[in-house]
């Protein structure tokens, strides 16, 4: 699946799900080395699990981050 993000600096995350697991995430923009590091964490995780680590997590003065673009990109997947 293809994410366009919104109010961040990456703006586009890429990801399989398999049987809600989430696998192969790949974030375009934003902090390499942070965003890398997210991909590893979540590797092979329920995509729920994820939602409800990530969701909500802010970046700075935003109210939206990476991450919780992340958990938006999975819900909007789970949905369809």
């Amino acid at each position: 699946m293809e994410y366009k993000t919104r109010g961040t600096c990456s703006q586009l995350i890429q990801f399989d799900l398999e049987d809600n697991k989430v696998r192969n995430v790949r974030f375009t923009g934003g902090c390499d080395g942070n965003l890398r590091g997210i991909s590893k964490l979540v590797e092979g995780m329920d995509a729920h699990e994820v939602i409800r680590k990530l969701e909500g997590t802010p970046c700075g003065f935003k109210n939206t981050s990476c991450p919780d673009q992340l958990a938006k990109a999975l819900r909007t997947a789970l949905h369809e």
